[in-house]
């Protein structure tokens, strides 16, 4: 796995992003817009996914970060309960619902598995790097 200069270039963060997206648009689309208390958890737990993710990269090392991911990857799974109250709710029918929890289950994967390389790396972030 290479290191990230940026963290738009970090695949987890990428998907998180585009749950925020999909999340966004049945805001748009549905009456979730006047459901204020749902649509403010729901986003305020999907933008947690991938405002960590940023915040946990630029921290400068690996347990630093490491710490934000576990962040992340709660807020992940908060999303995903709050994704069945959409569909409990019917602003989302099952194959939204699917689509919807399959990106979220794939971003928390990406969560998981960019929070083991960090663990087992021997490249301890850039703030550790000697520097002239």
């Amino acid at each position: 796995m290479a290191t990230f200069k940026r963290f738009e270039e970090i695949i987890a963060w990428q998907l998180a992003r585009e749950l925020c997206q999909a999340i966004q648009e049945v805001a748009r689309t549905t009456g979730l817009g006047r459901d204020f208390r749902l649509l403010n958890q729901i986003a305020d737990s999907s933008d947690s996914i991938k405002n960590n993710i940023a915040e946990g990269h630029g921290r400068g090392g690996n347990a630093e970060f490491i710490h934000f991911l576990e962040i992340a990857h709660a807020s992940c799974a908060e999303t995903q309960s709050q994704l069945y109250s959409l569909l409990d709710r019917g602003y989302v029918d099952e194959q939204k619902f699917r689509a919807m929890y399959h990106l979220a289950y794939r971003t928390s994967k990406a969560i998981h598995k960019l929070i083991a390389y960090l663990q087992s790396s021997p490249i301890k972030g850039p703030r550790y790097n000697h520097r002239p």
